[in-house]
């Protein structure tokens, strides 16, 4: 069996996140969230795969490249991006007429990839679904007789509380046969409509994961929900230097080639990334991840926090319920406030619109390459344009667009 990875989308609701890498690139468990479906779609014996790329494709055929040897990967550039079924319909092309294939959307996580196995092994074609606590704000799966129905998208009374996962499997004259379905409101062709159609003339069966099993990231909190999930199964081993004295409680991961100074405390679910530093007198608290090549210094606080590769905190810092990007440093005096005086939840501008993130306590999101002086408060839900400098003493209270010295 063949496999069509969706990975072209330039994800601009996860900015600045996305500035400095494409979305398939973001880190869960400081592996991208990529490398977590070609693993799976190895284990299965998956023959080839088609894989559709558009925005930074280069770093992504570079990742594949390098981490992902043995795999098959055809690469098919959708341009203009059209649309989820524009790239199906692209990646038909270069698959054998009338057999099975796994389409699998690149930006999604689910606790266990092994349900992948379940669907190759169903005869009949199927969609995956995910039972969610909001699912007007999904494509969701209207079901008759125990199969699909239609997917309907965003509805504002949903016909259950099953969202489209984003896994199918199908045959490529299914595909073809349906292809023909034009253009949504939104101005692309719509993958979900090309499955309507062929659920309307066949049976396509469902299968569906439990609540909490999966995600989709597709908002910057997002990324801080997706490790959360993966930290909650994560089983603790110690590969790196631990000083004496240093505190572990719980599940506590420690990469190679990594050092936990004296006196620091670990509290897990805590995953520690390869040739990281932290300590010493630092706290790391439950669902944190912090990634290859990072500082954690002196008198440094992380909580339930994802910190991408080569981040410095070196010292007197608090992070909280964030996220920050790559080779971001932050002076000391650094604090990322987590929770609004009245305790509502957080809100976050998203494609210029403020959002509800349903979060109470919600940091900071820091893009690439930031840094911040010494003294820096940094209030809730604000978010930090990659390759910005953020002046000594500054209390950001809004939002501060990438390649700017803030304030000024």
């Amino acid at each position: 069996m063949k496999a069509i990875v969706l990975a072209a989308g330039n994800g601009v609701r996860l900015r600045p996140v996305t500035d400095t890498r494409p979305k398939p690139l973001i880190p869960v468990l400081c592996k991208p969230v990529l490398g977590w479906h070609l693993d799976w779609l190895s284990r299965l014996n998956i023959d080839e795969v088609v894989l559709i790329v558009n925005y930074m494709k280069e770093m992504i055929m570079d990742y594949v490249s390098r981490f992902h040897k043995g795999l098959r990967v055809k690469y098919v550039v959708q341009d203009p991006p059209a649309g989820t079924g524009d790239a199906v319909i692209k990646a038909l092309d270069h698959l054998p007429y009338g057999e099975d294939v796994l389409i699998v959307y690149s930006d999604i996580f689910i606790k266990d990839m092994s349900v992948y196995r379940e669907l190759v092994s169903i005869k009949e074609p199927v969609i995956l679904g995910a039972v969610v606590d909001r699912p007007e704000h999904y494509g969701v799966l209207e079901l008759e007789n125990g199969g699909l129905k239609s997917i309907v998208e965003k509805p504002s009374q949903p016909p259950s509380p099953i969202a489209n996962a984003g896994v199918y499997k199908l045959n490529t004259k299914d595909i073809d046969e349906h292809k023909n379905v034009g253009v949504s409101v939104r101005g692309e062709v719509e993958f979900t409509d090309i499955v309507n159609g062929i659920a309307r003339e066949k049976q396509v069966s469902v299968y569906t994961l439990p609540k909490g099993w999966w995600i989709d990231i597709g908002r910057p909190w997002h990324i801080l929900e997706a490790n959360k999930m993966a930290l909650e199964d994560l089983k603790g081993s110690i590969k790196g230097v631990v000083e004496e004295p240093v505190r572990m409680t719980g599940e506590v991961y420690v990469g190679e080639d990594s050092i936990i100074h004296s006196f620091s405390s670990l509290e897990g679910p805590v995953y520690i990334d390869s040739k990281v530093e932290v300590g010493p007198n630092a706290r790391v608290r439950p669902f944190s991840v912090i990634c290859n090549g990072s500082k954690i210094g002196f008198s440094v606080e992380v909580k339930e926090s994802v910190l991408f590769e080569n981040v410095k905190a070196s010292h007197l810092a608090y992070i909280g319920d964030s996220v920050v990007c790559e080779n971001v440093n932050l002076g000391a005096g650094t604090i990322t406030a987590n929770l609004r005086f009245d305790e509502k939840p957080v809100k976050m501008m998203v494609k210029d619109r403020l959002e509800d993130t349903g979060r109470v306590k919600l940091g900071a999101v820091i893009g690439g390459h930031v840094k911040t002086g010494v003294n820096v408060s940094i209030m809730p839900g604000v978010k930090i344009g990659s390759y910005s400098w953020i002046l000594p003493g500054s209390v950001v209270h809004r939002d501060v667009p990438s390649k700017t010295v803030y304030p000024r």
